[in-house]
């Protein structure tokens, strides 16, 4: 009873709020009771196909060249790209940059294609290093297996699969290890990943990472929309792609109680529109911004909403679940430090996580995380802060540069 009158007490405060146009919130609430009653009608909720496809197959060949120059997101905005054929599906990944300079691997977010990070690479490189960015499964280029969850397990294999392709060696004995580089849920992603394979790395740079995500900064809402086994899948897939193509991306907000709202993580990545059109992201095509991309690409990638919501569920963004691997990776340093490790062999010879997050992000909140990162780190990160919000990585891409490069001095 007492879930149900939440229920009800949520769709009031909705209505109110709302009161020309029912937002997704509203309805997730209202289909949670509802679902239990019409959930037989949805057996056999199961995806047919195991692949999801880009599109790299669904749009790609049936326009002219002329027409793939004037997408919201060309296959070629960045330099160097290739698609990698996987027992997941393809995957499109993008190098470029000296090949003997630091080697240097970014890891986007839940919502954006790896472009959201163009401005960092283009940085990077003109600073002498070798990048390489890819788009997660179910975003821009990369398809989506729809058949297993997206967790940090298969995060680290679509890692391992983009590095293994390269011309160039990233992960062998004489290939100087590299920098991994994680933004919000990749964020999250890199810690996960580099609590396993420290040795690979020379330093580990997290901007605004999930991973530490407190659950009670989850409302109620949020917890009924993504919790599983709640409503029919096809039924939830449905309101989450209603949400996702109403074309209504604005800034994150919280609801009256200070915890995030299950819209947040729809929009979090997304700049302002002021400050989309001073980025630069793609300089083969500057027109190119974050929230283009991703409106295009909400309504062309077969998997994208399949892939948000097992994001959402299953990956690492949450503190609860997450806790273990960046305890893991604490102790590591902390290990490291106290013998005085040979640098050269040991892996992440900075010795230190470094943590650049915005001042003003309503997603990532300064004071939790560098309270919790530092615990569960055992001290072993450095925090830098910039004037801006959850985006400040696609609108201050030069200065996210030139802080790593100093660490890759």
């Amino acid at each position: 009873m007492a879930l149900y009158h939440q229920t009800v007490d949520f769709l009031s405060e909705s209505w109110a709020n709302q009161r020309t146009q029912l937002p997704l919130l509203a309805v997730t609430g209202a289909s949670f009771t509802l679902g239990l009653l019409l959930r037989s009608l949805f057996k056999g909720d199961t995806h047919k196909e195991a692949i999801l496809a880009s599109p790299r197959t669904r749009v790609l060949p049936h326009i002219s060249e002329e027409e793939k120059r004037k997408l919201p997101l060309p296959d070629d905005a960045l330099p160097g790209g290739r698609d990698v054929a996987t027992p997941y599906g393809s995957i499109r990944v993008y190098e470029w940059g000296r090949e003997d300079g630091p080697k240097v691997l970014l890891v986007h977010g839940i919502t954006t294609p790896c472009i959201a990070l163009g401005g960092v690479a283009h940085a990077l490189v003109d600073r002498g290093c070798r990048v390489m960015l890819f788009d997660l499964f179910g975003r821009g280029y990369s398809d989506c297996p729809s058949d297993m969850p997206q967790d940090e397990r298969l995060f680290a294999t679509q890692i391992m699969l983009a590095l293994t392709t390269s011309p160039i060696s990233w992960t062998g004995s004489s290939s100087g290890k590299f920098s991994l580089v994680g933004y919000s849920l990749g964020g999250g992603i890199a810690a996960a990943f580099a609590s396993f394979f420290p040795q690979l790395l020379s330093s580990l740079v997290l901007l605004a990472p999930a991973g530490l995500v407190r659950d009670s900064q989850i409302s109620f809402q949020g917890r009924v929309l993504y919790s599983g086994g709640l409503m029919p899948e096809r039924l939830l897939a449905f309101l989450v792609s209603r949400r996702l193509k109403s074309g209504r991306m604005v800034a994150p907000k919280k609801d009256k109680q200070g915890k995030l709202n299950a819209e947040d993580a729809l929009t979090e990545e997304l700049p302002s529109d002021e400050a989309a059109e001073d980025q630069v992201l793609s300089r083969e095509y500057p027109r190119v911004t974050v929230p283009s991309a991703v409106a295009w690409q909400v309504h062309n990638h077969a998997g994208f909403v399949h892939s948000f919501m097992s994001s959402m569920r299953y990956g690492p963004i949450l503190g609860s679940r997450q806790k273990v691997h960046w305890t893991r990776l604490g102790d590591y340093l902390s290990a490291q430090n106290s013998t005085g490790g040979e640098k050269t062999e040991k892996g992440l010879p900075s010795h230190k996580v470094h943590i650049l997050c915005g001042n003003t992000d309503t997603i990532i909140i300064k004071d939790e995380l560098v309270s919790d990162a530092t615990a569960v780190l055992g001290g072993n990160v450095v925090f830098k802060f910039y004037d801006a919000g959850h985006e400040f990585p696609s609108t201050k891409y030069e200065e996210v540069a030139a802080y790593i490069e100093k660490i890759l001095q």
